[in-house]
């Protein structure tokens, strides 16, 4: 795994009670024989990039920042005055091609204010405003369509002060983004800064439906973290369902689901949460600072017997992969991009039934599978569901003989899971399973003949 001064650390230290974030409200107990299961019966699997952005190589910049907030300069003795400058548009361009030829999704950090070094909405001192242009299009063009994109906090580095733009003038680690500075904040000034780094993202013409947070933001607390979460994408984008990325279980029997937090107004239509996505592995890729040779195995093993992914895809939890773009580019050598390919070439060979998501589509699915209510009615199911969803899918024990129909319109009949889409239904034994778009507000399923 990565240094514990960064997000390592959080995964090896953080206890389940740690986490203080409220769940909110949840719909009543759901009929007996009644459970939904993952999207189409496939596993959701998702990438998760950390420490992206536009052209600029964020560790060759960051790295005597952290080292200057640490007393002596803490575990930062890398020579990063020998690392590029640069991760080149063509590095991406080749990254984004191998992503569509496999089906890869994920996230993709886009740090607004890299390290200091400019503005992704204005300018980044070193290159031209073309080139500039040019790999922003390149991201929205190639990356976006299978990858979300977060801001990564605002700088990754130096906190910023919001009313000059430039970084405040103290340097400990209370005043790095990746450690103390949120304990003993406020909602409203979480919030504040959250917006700050997505407003960047906005000005130039990305959506974002979440954030990501750099190493241990939001340490000391995580509650407010979580509520400044929904304030802030919802004021900057409108976002229905807003989801951000911060902690990892990379280890042990837990569920590494995501996490509804702060759920409300479920039972109207106004309905408000906010989605926490948990990452199932450490970065097994080379890590951030391309220290570390990658360790494909704990991924996934030769054989593809063994590995975390395996463990957790068995269990039919989300699988959620973490890497770092500065680790998958490891300074020109492509080490971490090698791995990634490999593990995704082990995955494809040893699991059909899972299918590659965006987080924000983890998030949408996760928010309706927790909240939407069901109650038994007549020989139906009555669902009164807060977020729409396009391919909710449930197992009901509905008994022999009959089919689901979604209204009053019999949904069509298939053989296998592999078949499953909106609008189809299979038999499992006693129990039916049923994939259709569920719509906002009341849905019944019923029993036809």
């Amino acid at each position: 795994m990565f240094q514990l001064t960064r997000r390592g650390f959080l995964a090896s230290s953080m206890a389940p009670l740690a986490l203080a974030q409220e769940a909110g409200e949840r719909p009543p107990a759901r009929p007996a024989g009644v459970e939904v299961v993952n999207p189409r019966e496939r596993v959701p699997l998702s990438w998760i990039i950390d420490d992206s952005t536009c052209l600029v190589n964020l560790n060759r910049f960051a790295i005597p920042q952290f080292a200057a907030s640490m007393p002596g300069g803490g575990t930062y003795t890398h020579d990063w005055r020998s690392m590029p400058y640069e991760i080149p548009d063509e590095f991406v361009r080749r990254f984004a091609q191998w992503s569509q030829r496999e089906g890869v999704k994920g996230k993709y950090s886009i740090v607004p204010f890299p390290a200091l070094v400019g503005r992704v909405d204005r300018e980044l001192p070193g290159w031209t405003p073309k080139e500039l242009a040019d790999s922003l299009n390149l991201v929205k063009k190639e990356i976006v369509p299978l990858w979300d994109i977060h801001p990564e906090m605002i700088t990754h580095t130096r906190i910023l002060d919001l009313k000059t733009g430039y970084a405040v003038e103290q340097r400990g680690r209370e005043w790095m983004e990746n450690w103390d500075w949120c304990k003993g904040r406020s909602v409203d000034e979480i919030a504040a800064y959250i917006a700050y780094g997505l407003q960047i993202l906005k000005n130039a013409e990305f959506t974002c439906e979440g954030f990501t947070t750099p190493g241990g933001f939001g340490a000391g607390a995580l509650p407010e973290l979580s509520q400044a979460a929904f304030q802030a994408v919802r004021e900057v984008y409108r976002t229905e369902i807003p989801h951000y990325f911060r902690n990892v279980i990379a280890k042990g029997e837990e569920t590494v689901a995501p996490r509804i937090e702060y759920a409300s107004g479920i039972s109207g239509d106004s309905a408000r949460a906010v989605v926490s996505i948990y990452a199932c592995t450490g970065d097994w890729t080379g890590g951030w600072d391309c220290r570390q040779e990658p360790q494909v195995d704990l991924f996934i093993t030769p054989d593809l017997a063994k590995g975390r992914m395996v463990e957790v895809i068995e269990r039919g939890d989300p699988a959620v992969l973490l890497c770092h773009w500065t680790g998958i580019y490891f300074n020109g050598r492509e080490l971490g991009f090698q791995a990634m390919q490999e593990v995704v070439r082990r995955l494809h060979a040893r699991f059909k039934q899972v299918r590659w998501m965006t987080l924000s589509e983890i998030a949408h699915y996760w928010a309706a599978k927790e909240l939407t209510a069901i109650e038994a009615v007549g020989g139906g199911l009555r669902l009164k569901a807060p977020y729409a969803c396009g391919e909710f899918t449930l197992r009901w024990r509905m008994g022999a003989g009959g089919r689901p129909a979604l209204g009053g319109a019999p949904l069509r009949e298939v053989q296998s899971w592999q078949a499953m889409e909106p609008g189809t239904w299979r038999r499992d034994g006693d129990s039916v399973v049923a994939c259709f778009s569920l719509a906002k507000g009341v849905t019944e399923l019923r029993r036809a003949a």
